[in-house]
């Protein structure tokens, strides 16, 4: 049992500690938890003291994070001017925001006390309209310079903020991809096919450019929340494209492409250096950039595990929302023998560039459910592995965590072929519209130029065996509609007739198969791909 004074130095110890991480955090060094000094007193905040802007991206409702970021900035507060921000993905990508359409995600934010947010793609996925009554709830502005209504071409949220922090100003500009024009095309039309909205790609970094010129006579440091990555891509936009493009900026809080960047440096168009950042993805880390007295700044990842702080009133909303979630999602739906994979050894995503088990079992659920000829889904629509053992509603959830449904589209073989050429021109490379597919087998034949890439491509029949696809016969494609909107599969079905629409959520379609015609049981037969996609 432990004694009076082993409580006493035990509490000693704890203080010495809290004291030496305050520090260690507004010097701009790791902090870990376990680290203690002999001498280190904590001062009270000057006006000239330092700023801390502690930052996410593509959180994508890991919502069990939020109560450590929210320890941390409260606990450097004490010491430092803080700025907590986030660079955008937060409510879809999970149960918290699939359940209630972005709700959960909004209180969570609120409680948090966000100073500004930028826009990820994903927060287009409820649609627009879904978006911007999501946006009213929330208690801090959204930043973002391209996205506008049209043909107006007026912005829908401010461009930038400015915060005062002691005898500093900080500036905030917010971005958003212009890659979310297609991979949420949806949300940018109404139902009859007329754009309403645009994200403005061609003129993006003159945008961004233009909102740090208003505001850089009136701050001292400017600072981009952007949503655009690091990687190349059909737009043009990335962000370090941006930095090469602009002047004036000192530091891009990154996101998109989930990327753990503790620092990077990217020469402006003048030459000077500006600094690039990336979290990872659903709270790998936290990120902490800290704006010294004299100007100097340092950027750094905190990894959750090392944070020991909880916010309280964070940790009672997140907890409130995981009990509603539990009585949701805690169903036990089907037993797997198997571990239902995504990723690859390394931790790629191989849902995105090969056949997976848990592709093959989705396919088959589109398949057998609606009835159709064959079936196909996007490999970025698969979002995690599941282990084997009892699978809840939660976990399939999680799985395929968007607001997608299944419905069935004409398609001749030739449109098939062509469509299976487009999606898999960049393998081995990761890419999200990589089919996964059921009813058909086909290869990829890497030696070939692209498009000539698929060969021996074969459909099943109705007598269980595979037969040449026939180049001039419309055949009926079971996939979601993600895919038929222009969201998905490059947009290569968008002028294809769409003979049922919305049959089912794409999840409860996998439910329904799991439950009524696998008896709840997902055998060794999805053990491993079965080979349905061959690449030479």
């Amino acid at each position: 049992m432990q004694t009076g004074e082993d409580k006493r130095k035990q509490m000693k110890k704890t203080i010495k500690t809290i004291k030496t991480i305050a520090m260690m955090a507004i010097a701009g060094m790791t902090m870990v938890a376990c680290q203690t000094s002999t001498s280190v007193d904590v001062c009270p905040k000057k006006a000239d003291a330092s700023i801390v802007v502690v930052y996410d991206n593509d959180v994508h409702c890991g919502i069990e994070g939020y109560a450590r970021m929210a320890g941390l900035r409260d606990m450097i507060a004490d010491t430092a001017y803080t700025l907590t921000v986030s660079n955008g993905d937060y409510y879809q990508g999970g149960p918290a925001g699939a359940l209630s359409k972005g709700e959960y995600i909004i209180d969570i934010l609120n409680s948090v006390g966000y100073d500004a947010v930028a826009l990820g793609n994903h927060e287009f996925d409820y649609k627009t309209p879904r978006q911007l009554e999501l946006m009213k709830r929330f208690n801090a502005p959204v930043l973002c310079v391209n996205f506008v209504e049209l043909p107006t071409g007026k912005r829908i949220y401010a461009a930038s903020e400015v915060k005062k922090l002691g005898k500093k100003k900080v500036g905030l500009v917010g971005v958003v991809t212009p890659t979310a024009l297609y991979t949420e095309e949806y949300a940018f039309f109404d139902e009859q096919g007329k754009q309403l909205y645009g994200l403005c790609e061609k003129e993006t970094y003159q945008m961004v450019q233009q909102a740090v010129n208003d505001i850089r006579k009136k701050v001292d440091y400017v600072i981009v929340l952007a949503h655009l990555g690091e990687d190349e891509n059909e737009t043009g936009v990335d962000s370090h494209g941006l930095i090469k493009a602009t002047n004036g900026i000192d530091v891009v809080l990154d996101g998109h492409t989930h990327s753990l960047i503790p620092q990077d440096v990217v020469m402006n168009k003048d030459g000077r250096p500006v600094l690039v950042s990336q979290t990872g993805t659903k709270f790998q880390s936290v990120g902490k950039l800290v704006i010294r007295p004299d100007g100097t700044m340092s950027t750094e990842l905190i990894q959750m595990k090392d944070i020991p702080y909880i916010d309280r009133t964070v940790r009672l909303v997140t907890d409130s929302i995981q009990a509603k979630l539990s009585a949701q999602t805690a169903r036990p739906i089907c037993q797997s023998d198997v571990e239902l994979k995504i990723l690859d050894a390394e931790g790629k995503q191989q849902v995105r560039y090969a056949e997976t088990n848990s592709g093959d079992l989705v396919a088959d659920a589109y398949r057998i459910v609606t009835g159709a000829d064959f079936a196909m889904t996007n490999g970025g629509g698969l979002r995690v592995d599941l282990p084997k053992g009892q699978l809840t509603y939660g976990d399939l959830v999680t799985l395929m965590p968007f607001d997608n449904y299944v419905c069935i589209v004409d398609i001749t073989g030739a449109q098939l072929k062509d469509l299976l050429e487009d999606c898999t021109k960049h393998t081995p490379l990761e890419f999200g519209d990589f089919p996964q597919v059921s009813g058909i087998k086909f290869t990829i034949d890497k030696r070939r130029t692209v498009g000539d890439r698929i060969t021996d491509l074969v459909i099943l029949d109705k007598s269980g065996n595979y037969e040449p696809v026939v180049m001039d016969r419309t055949y009926n494609l079971a996939t979601i509609d993600y895919c038929v909107t222009g969201g998905g599969f490059v947009g290569k079905l968008k002028q294809n007739r769409v003979s049922k629409p919305s049959i089912i959520v794409y999840n409860e379609c996998l439910i329904q198969y799991v439950t009524d015609n696998l008896k709840g049981h997902v055998g060794k037969e999805y053990a491993e791909p079965q080979g349905r996609i061959i690449i030479k």
